[in-house]
């Protein structure tokens, strides 16, 4: 596994109580469990992802408003919350990471550089909540590119909270 927040996320994960892990991704596209399965002994701590990337599949797989979500082409803080809240249910894990975004300029909607909205939820008990979120912008990025700053930025951002938990 390559990428900031890349090193030491198994011993993280692991440390006692260990937490198991989920991803929910649109804009990002498999990139995070992809990075994620390369971690040797992942099958310890990660339950496993899913790409959703229509409304429709945001809706049935993560239980995201709908209406909430069509009005923002689904791509928001609050979708990126909800999407990361499905996948601790539906993977049954502590720790859930989502994302949502554009990977290129677009017309409609108007885009005018790549970006995501990222969001990590936790499970305390019963209760599930966002603990951090962010917007990552990639001006004058392609789209691997973007998606690759994306992805390198979350894996950081869930290293980073875990290191914060967990210590």
């Amino acid at each position: 596994m390559s990428g900031p927040g890349a090193p030491g996320l198994k011993a993280l994960m692991l440390r006692p109580p260990g937490l198991w892990l989920a991803m929910a991704e649109s804009m990002t596209c498999g990139l995070l469990q992809a990075r994620v399965g390369a971690i040797s002994g992942a099958s310890a701590f990660f339950r496993g992802g899913i790409t959703a990337y229509s409304l429709d599949q945001k809706v049935r797989h993560l239980g995201v408003d709908r209406s909430a979500a069509k009005a923002c082409d689904c791509v928001s803080v609050d979708v990126a919350g909800q999407m990361a809240r499905g996948a601790c249910a539906l993977f049954d894990a502590d720790v859930a990471v989502a994302t949502t975004g554009y990977a290129e300029p677009s017309a409609l909607p108007p885009v005018a550089h790549p970006y995501a909205w990222w969001a990590i939820a936790f499970r305390d008990g019963a209760a599930v909540s966002v603990v951090r979120s962010g917007r990552i912008d990639c001006p004058g990025a392609a789209r691997t590119e973007a998606r690759e700053r994306v992805a390198d930025g979350v894996m950081a951002a869930l290293a980073d909270w875990l290191a914060t938990r967990r210590t």
